[in-house]
C-alpha cells in the first residue's frame, strides 16, 4: 500500500462524501491533507473544523509543492486543472474507488453494496461491530447520527465500507464478505440496461473467495440471476427473524437491520448482543432524519432519489403518522433518471397528499429541454395537487403547509439545505 504511505496528499473533490472519509482517515493518520471542491458544503465546512486546508474552487496553484499524492473522486474530467498540474508535476494520482482498494487489500473487508440501503446498512453494521468490541475501520457514504462522521477508525483487521456500483467503482474492493441488498435500474447514464448492471454485480460477487459469505435476498430475481454459479457461500437476510424495536423506522429499515444482523451472526458475534448493540443506532445524515417541529408540523429530510426510494420513504412516513397530511418537497436528481424512470416517479411520488418539485439536480449532465421539474409535476397533478417551485422564495409563497403536516424534503442534491430555513422563517 505505497500510496498510504506518504506524507503530503491532495484531495480534488474533497467534498464528495466518500472522498472526504479518506481525507479524514490519512488526517487523522497525522498526514497533511488539503483539499478542493467548486463549492462550499457542509462536509468541507466540517473537514476546516478539523483543521483541514480546503480551497473552494480548483486551481493549479492549490497544489502546494511538498504534495506527494493527489486522490481524486471519479467525478472530475481529465481537463481538471489541478489534476493537469499534477500530471505536469509528476505526482502520483489515484481515484477515490481505487484508494478503497488499496485500503482493503490487507483488511477483512466487509462491502455493503446495492441500489438502495447501502449507507444505512453499512452504518448499522459498523455500529453493531463497534459496539461489541470488534474496532472495525467504518468508511459510510453519509455522516452517522451521533457521531456527525462518515469515518470511524479503528486499529483491527475490520473493514466496513460502502461500495458504489457507479462506473463499476465497486469492483476495487477485495471483499471477504459481499452484502447486495437490492439490484435495481439505475445510474442509467453509464449502465446500458438492466442487465448491464447485474453482470456488474455479477463481476463483484466473483470476488468474494471460496471461504467468503454473500449476503443478500436470495429469492430476489434481479440477485438470483447475479449470484448464480458463485465460488462463496451465499446466505439469505430474510432468515433473520424482526422481532426487535429500532429508533430508526420504516420497512425498509427493517430489511437493513436483518441484514446487518445475518453479517454479525456469520462473523459469530451472539444474536442478543449484537440485536442489542442495534437498538441504539440513531440513523445516518439524511436519511428519515428528523429535523424539528415548527407551527405543529414536523420536519424530515431523506435522500431517496430513485422511486422505489420514494416509495419506501413515503410509506415509512404514512405509517408513522396516519393521522398527518404528507407534503414532499422533491429535487429529482438528474435528468436522465427522471426521463428514464419518470412513471415511477410519478407513481411514488403520488403517495404523498401534495407534492413540490424543484428543479432538476443536474449533475455530470448537459440540459436536456425534454424533462423538468414543471413537466414532473403537471403530471402528478393528474394524481395529487402538485406544483413546480423554482427556488426557496417560490417555496415559501406558494406553501401553506397547514397546522398537522409532516413534511418531507427529498433528494440526493442540495434540497436538505432548505429545510432549516424554512423551519426559522
Amino acid at each position: 500500500m505505497e500510496i498510504l504511505n506518504k506524507n503530503s496528499y491532495h484531495f480534488i473533490g474533497i467534498g464528495g462524501i466518500g472522498v472526504s472519509a479518506i481525507a479524514r482517515m490519512l488526517f487523522l493518520q497525522g498526514k497533511k491533507v488539503s483539499g478542493s471542491d467548486i463549492a462550499p458544503s457542509e462536509i468541507t465546512d466540517d473537514l476546516k473544523k478539523l483543521g483541514i486546508k480546503v480551497f473552494i474552487g480548483q486551481k493549479a496553484k492549490n497544489i502546494s509543492s511538498d504534495v506527494e499524492a493527489i486522490i481524486y473522486t471519479v467525478a472530475i474530467k481529465d481537463d481538471n486543472p489541478e489534476l493537469l498540474e499534477a500530471h505536469k508535476k509528476g505526482i502520483i494520482c489515484i481515484s477515490y474507488p481505487k484508494i478503497l482498494g488499496e485500503l482493503s487489500k490487507n483488511m477483512f473487508t466487509i462491502a455493503v453494496s446495492g441500489t438502495h440501503g447501502k449507507t444505512t446498512t453499512t452504518a448499522m453494521i459498523g455500529h453493531i461491530l463497534k459496539k461489541v468490541g470488534f474496532d472495525p475501520t467504518v468508511i459510510v457514504g453519509s455522516k452517522i447520527l451521533g457521531k456527525n462522521s462518515n469515518f470511524l477508525a479503528g486499529k483491527s483487521k475490520y473493514l466496513v465500507v460502502e461500495a458504489c456500483e457507479y462506473k463499476r467503482s465497486f469492483l476495487n474492493l477485495n471483499p471477504n464478505i459481499l452484502v447486495i441488498t437490492n439490484i435495481e435500474a439505475d445510474h442509467l447514464d453509464y449502465y446500458k440496461d438492466i442487465e448491464d448492471v447485474k453482470n456488474a454485480f455479477t463481476e463483484i460477487a466473483m470476488k468474494v473467495p471460496k471461504d467468503g459469505f454473500i449476503i443478500t435476498d436470495k429469492k430476489n430475481k434481479n440477485i438470483k440471476d447475479s449470484v448464480t454459479k458463485i465460488k462463496a457461500k451465499v446466505l439469505d437476510y430474510k432468515s433473520i427473524k424482526t422481532d426487535f424495536n429500532l429508533k430508526v423506522f420504516g420497512e425498509h429499515n427493517i430489511l437493513n437491520a436483518q441484514t446487518s444482523l445475518k453479517v454479525a451472526e456469520v462473523l459469530g458475534i451472539d444474536k442478543k448482543q449484537a440485536t442489542k448493540s442495534l437498538k441504539s443506532f440513531k440513523g445516518t445524515w439524511r436519511r428519515l432524519e428528523y429535523k424539528g417541529e415548527k407551527d405543529g408540523n414536523i420536519f424530515y429530510t431523506d435522500y431517496a432519489h430513485h422511486p422505489t426510494e420514494v416509495r419506501m420513504t413515503l410509506n415509512a412516513l404514512k405509517e408513522k403518522y396516519p393521522d398527518r397530511e404528507i407534503i414532499c418537497v422533491f429535487e429529482p436528481h438528474q435528468q436522465s433518471r427522471t426521463k428514464i424512470l419518470f412513471d415511477d416517479f410519478i407513481d411514488s411520488l403520488k403517495i404523498a397528499d401534495k407534492i413540490f418539485v424543484a428543479p432538476i439536480f443536474k449533475a455530470r449532465e448537459t440540459l436536456d429541454k425534454t424533462i423538468s421539474n414543471e413537466i414532473l409535476s403537471k403530471a402528478l397533478n393528474n394524481f395529487r395537487p402538485a406544483k413546480s417551485i423554482e427556488n426557496i422564495s417560490d417555496l415559501s409563497e406558494k406553501t401553506d403547509f397547514g397546522k398537522n403536516s409532516c413534511v418531507v424534503f427529498m433528494g440526493a442534491g442540495n434540497i436538505y439545505k432548505w429545510v432549516d430555513k424554512i423551519i426559522k422563517r
